[in-house]
């Protein structure tokens, strides 16, 4: 990779103010010094709508932080308002992982290209820019062991003072704008005290030596005035279509956030919180399956979950406990605790080799009491909740904790190993009964209408998957909603991935 000198490119967040109409509507919606505020976004469309009004009434600057940014219709429509708020002045940093930028360089290029914009690239490839990420990976054969490792944290902020966190990338699937396939997911609405350390924390990233200016790796044919007109173009209404409109209010009964930024005031839950992410050198330095650094988000995560007293209920769209997991979580179960699990079935996961790495360890979780609840792809579609997903499949994607009714994790975080020791993460660790409140009532949407739950056959011979057709309840012996050959493949493919990876 090229030498960079570092103390030439640093930057650092634009504190937050009230002289930006953010950062005003901020610090009046604030109740009492020390308190942040959340609105959760079950609903996709609304969570890209939120963004998107960040960007539209940012002042001084917006800071982005994704693992995936898709050259789609939601990814152009979001990069076209980054840089219509750049054009008004707005400093834009974009910080990406490079894992899914192949053949897009000339799109970011021109991005890039405008005033008051800058792209920076996390562990990016040296090689194969072009290629997908097969090609890339087999371009960096004597390099694996570096380009392994991924940012899969997800952070916007705007003028300091407001932000989106939580599970979604950037892509169509993520906002409900799929026609095949969207994701399950949750974000979270953030204001007050929380957000100088979310600044800082992208400062971390966007300093670190894994992160390099787009322009000293990648390339174009193009000139720079040519870059821009391509970028206008891709970014125009004809590849770049304006989402549909809003409905009035989302499943949890709220109105879009635009309706509180016009009004100057702010309906949120309030509580304590804190937010933290690995340190970006964290997959340089660890080893892949080794032992938990006491600074990653996993080992927070767990502290927090070992705290409870009564239940822990988790979404982890991957989750592989591993055999340190099973132990922590049979520990949980002989205190008392009661845990409860939704994650994805082998017919809704998107990763199929990650699916049998839990699928080793359900009967034993079965057994210790530990409630476990897969996603059907069929039981969402019949779902009849209006616009969520229609004829598309869904896919969990949520990560999400709640601890004793009270105490809460949203973030970029799976129950998995790669989470652990490979990848980056973030999240915030939430204090508020009213916020545990709502994502009990959105997992159990999912959980109890779109979900199976499993149990142990009565006479020992393996899971049952339980549901209901109507009143009346469905029992299946084989894995719902898979064919024999997705069965066979998953089955042909566990034992050639080591589970430190998954």
């Amino acid at each position: 990779m090229p030498t960079i000198d570092r103390d030439r490119i640093a930057s650092t967040a634009i504190d937050r103010s009230d002289q930006t109409t953010l950062g005003r509507i901020a610090q009046n919606s604030q109740p009492e010094p020390g308190l942040s505020g959340f609105r959760l976004m079950p609903l996709g469309t609304f969570s890209l709508d939120t963004r998107v009004q960040l960007a539209r009434r940012a002042e001084s600057s917006l800071d982005v932080q994704y693992y995936h940014f898709e050259n789609d219709e939601t990814g152009r429509w979001l990069l076209r308002a980054l840089r219509d708020a750049a054009n008004r002045g707005v400093r834009v940093r974009l910080l990406l992982d490079d894992l899914y930028t192949g053949g897009h360089d000339s799109l970011f290029l021109g991005f890039a290209s405008h005033p008051n914009v800058q792209v920076r690239l996390f562990n990016p490839f040296c090689c194969a820019r072009e290629s997908g990420q097969v090609g890339r990976f087999i371009a960096s054969l004597g390099d694996l062991k570096r380009v392994n490792h991924r940012m899969h944290n997800k952070l916007f902020v705007a003028d300091g003072a407001m932000a989106v966190i939580g599970g979604r990338n950037v892509a169509n699937e993520y906002y409900l704008r799929s026609m095949s396939e969207n994701f399950i997911d949750l974000d979270a609405f953030v204001v007050g005290d929380v957000l100088p350390a979310m600044s800082a924390l992208f400062d971390r990233y966007w300093n670190s030596l894994a992160a390099y200016p787009l322009a000293e790796v990648a390339r174009s044919p193009l000139s720079k005035p040519e870059l821009l007109s391509y970028f206008d173009e891709q970014t125009g209404p004809s590849r770049a279509p304006e989402p549909a409109p809003l409905v009035s209010n989302d499943i949890l009964g709220y109105a879009p956030i635009a309706d509180d930024l016009d009004a100057g005031r702010l309906g949120l839950n309030w509580g304590t919180a804190y937010v933290f992410a690995d340190h970006p050198d964290k997959p340089f330095d660890g080893e892949v399956g080794g032992e938990l650094m006491e600074t990653s988000v996993t080992y927070n995560v767990l502290e927090a979950v070992n705290m409870a007293k009564r239940e822990v209920v988790a979404s982890s769209p991957y989750f592989v406990p591993g055999p340190k997991g099973m132990a922590f979580l049979k520990q949980l179960r002989d205190r008392g605790v009661k845990v409860t699990v939704l994650t994805n079935s082998l017919g809704s996961t998107d990763e199929p080799i990650v699916h049998t790495g839990y699928s080793r360890y359900r009967e034993q979780m079965l057994a210790d009491g530990i409630e476990l609840y897969e996603l059907s792809s069929s039981r969402v579609k019949d779902n009849k909740r209006a616009f969520l997903f229609g004829s598309s499949l869904g896919r969990l994607h949520a990560k999400l904790f709640v601890i004793d009714r009270k105490t809460s994790f949203i973030g970029s975080m799976n129950l998995d190993p790669r989470s652990a020791t490979v990848n980056t993460e973030f999240g915030a660790i939430i204090d508020s009964p009213e916020v545990a409140r709502e994502l009990i009532r959105v997992i159990d949407i999912d959980r109890l209408q779109s979900a199976y739950r499993l149990r142990l056959a009565n006479d020992g011979t393996g899971i049952e998957w339980i549901g209901n057709d109507g009143d009346q309840e469905m029992i299946l012996r084989t894995e719902p909603d898979t064919s024999f050959w997705l069965r066979l493949k998953a089955w042909l493919l566990s034992p050639l991935v080591p589970e430190e990876q998954l």
